[in-house]
């Protein structure tokens, strides 16, 4: 069950294929895509499919643009795009495919986080702006739910309205998974970008359907995707894109190997990387074994313990202990 929940955002992607096409689902390519300078008009216009009317964006300053060489000198670890409009709302988006059961306290902080930088010295608490978040998940998120589009605000549960009173928070999660429009029941703005997410493989600029090609954001997106990386981000998106697959596979594998070990019930989803999700019920020896064998499969092919532990969740002294017990054995 594991293997075919994690994989599909990657089996789009047949070798002969990988070196023409770029999935902009990678965070890495979205970060590109839409938090550089030349593509501002993408991202106000992905911004403006999610937003109410009453938000709409005209124009956006970037706030961590998109620089490979601050990638390389590990300086933008989280892909996220900061931006702040006209009027000078903020907004972060952020592009996540790698599943997380506690995204939610996540997108949180990173909420409060760009509130804070927001402040400067003799600044006032009245002068704070709207701080929009914006989480664009591959995976099921937000529960008993099959809407692709949920947002949340700060409502006042007496009355269960919103009075405004604090209306600088708002957050978006877009679920790509739930979204199964077909090309003709395409209808809004986010309905056509979240086809062009899901389905920019088999897209090009000679065989669009109309219902993308009538809006020129996207027509521009689609064309970007073929040109999008030079020779060194083309590489430094190859090892992005390999970690995932790699992760993928390789807690499938653990999966497989292991929880009929340990655990009897407890895999109806699979395992969070992290060991967090998948054992509904089980024994903690069992997820004991499973977390040592994925961390050292991991190891193994190369990943470093910094990765390891932005991919899996685990903190980087259980894999630093992790790996000396398995070495002291």
């Amino acid at each position: 069950m594991l293997a075919t929940h994690l994989l599909p955002v990657f089996v789009d992607y047949e070798p002969d294929k990988a070196m023409c096409k770029i999935n902009p689902r990678v965070d890495f390519a979205f970060k590109k895509l839409f938090g550089s300078e030349e593509n501002k008009d993408l991202l106000i216009s992905l911004i403006n499919s999610i937003v109410s009317e009453e938000e709409q964006v005209v124009e956006v300053e970037l706030k961590n643009p998109y620089n490979l060489a601050d990638y390389r000198a590990d300086k933008i670890s989280i892909l996220d795009i900061k931006a702040r409009d006209e009027n000078g709302r903020w907004f972060n988006v952020e592009m996540q495919i790698r599943e997380d059961n506690n995204f939610d306290k996540r997108a949180l902080y990173y909420w409060a986080k760009l509130v804070t930088e927001q402040f400067s010295e003799g600044m006032m608490y009245k002068d704070l702006k709207k701080t929009i978040s914006i989480s664009i998940l591959d995976y099921d998120f937000v529960p008993d739910t099959e809407e692709v589009h949920s947002c949340y605000k700060i409502l006042n549960t007496a009355t269960g309205k919103d009075d405004q009173m604090h209306n600088v928070f708002e957050l978006h999660y877009i679920e790509l998974k739930k979204f199964k429009k077909t090309y003709n029941q395409i209808q809004t703005d986010l309905d056509r970008w979240s086809s062009f997410l899901t389905t920019a493989h088999q897209l090009d600029r000679e065989h669009t359907p109309k219902e993308l090609a009538s809006d020129k954001n996207i027509v521009t997106a689609i064309a970007a995707i073929d040109r999008m990386f030079d020779a060194d981000e083309r590489q430094v998106y190859e090892v992005r894109l390999k970690e995932y697959t790699d992760v993928a596979s390789i807690i499938a594998s653990g999966v497989e190997k292991n929880i009929e070990k340990g655990v009897e019930i407890g895999i109806e989803k699979g395992m969070e990387i992290g060991i967090e999700k998948g054992v509904e019920i089980g024994t903690e020896k069992g997820v004991e074994k499973a977390s040592k064998a994925i961390v050292l499969n991991m190891a193994g092919k190369g990943i470093d313990i910094a990765a390891i532990a932005d991919l899996t969740g685990l903190s980087v002294s259980d894999i630093a202990d992790l790996l000396q017990g398995a070495n002291e054995q």
